[in-house]
């Protein structure tokens, strides 16, 4: 595993602010998760879990994945402060080295070009950090994700995994020029 910069943990954008996790934020990130696709892994289960006191323990103890300088970071839009989504380095279904950019955005930000923006920045941001290739796993059937991923450089590896219940899962890639 080689040593990495930390991946900041504010990003500013024209338009976007991504920043550290607060536990206030539990009630919308659990929105996202009510919204998710059926066929995405993880959604509300039918007891209504993870509930919101849940999510708000993970915010406090263990800010999403925020660990060894990767983490997802919150999306807020800059004029209003309204949290919109998500977008960071994961180790995910990649490594330390190699990480898997995500991103999830609430229905209400579809279609405004939010998801390019703050992938872009973070994109930028794992420039930074000396890495060398990040990864970015889609289900099939998310045209959308290809467009962002496809806008930003990335594109389709030879890897699939392969999903009859949910649909494949496409393996995207990038190189990353050093900064």
């Amino acid at each position: 595993m080689g040593t990495y910069e930390a991946l900041p943990a504010e990003l500013v954008t024209e338009r976007l602010r991504l920043r550290r996790w607060l536990p206030s934020d539990a009630e919308e990130y659990r929105g996202l998760w009510l919204e998710r696709d059926p066929r995405a892994v993880r959604r509300i289960d039918a007891e209504g879990r993870p509930t919101v006191e849940e999510m708000r323990g993970w915010l406090r103890d263990n800010p999403l994945m925020a660990d060894r300088g990767l983490g997802l970071l919150p999306i807020e839009l800059r004029d209003t402060g309204e949290f919109i989504g998500y977008c960071g380095l994961t180790v995910g279904r990649g490594s330390f080295d190699e990480p898997e950019i995500a991103y999830e955005l609430a229905r209400r930000a579809h279609g405004r070009g939010y998801a390019t923006e703050a992938a872009r920045a973070v994109v930028e941001a794992a420039a930074r950090t000396g890495r060398r290739r990040l990864w970015a796993t889609v289900r099939e059937w998310n045209a959308p994700s290809f467009r962002v991923l496809e806008k930003l450089g990335f594109h389709r590896s030879d890897r699939i995994t392969e999903d009859a219940e949910r649909g494949n899962t496409i393996w995207m890639t990038r190189a990353l020029e050093p900064r």
